[in-house]
């Protein structure tokens, strides 16, 4: 029983790092990509305001979040769900 216990909750954080993992890498790579794309062009120009990288990457996470928020609520929502069946079953 106790076995069965400390392997459901391995598997839940195992499972919590993964939906981590998934709704962060879009807005983290966005962010990446737009950071790396400003600051060759920055270094082509030899432009250093720091607020130009800012402004671009603010907008592409709001398009990241506008394009694919809802998929990520699901994913936190279904990840909620699954928790809340899980510490029912073990209390229970």
């Amino acid at each position: 029983m106790m076995m069965d216990d400390s392997a459901s909750l391995l598997a839940l954080a195992d499972r919590m790092l993964w939906v981590t993992a998934l709704i962060a890498a879009p807005i983290l790579l966005s962010a990446l990509a737009v950071g790396l794309l400003v600051g060759v062009i920055q270094a082509a120009t030899s432009v250093n305001e720091q607020t130009l990288t800012f402004v671009p990457k603010l907008g592409m996470i709001a398009l990241v979040l506008v394009l694919f928020g809802a998929s990520m609520m699901t994913i936190t929502g279904d990840f909620f769900a699954d928790i809340f069946a899980a510490i029912a079953d073990i209390s229970g």
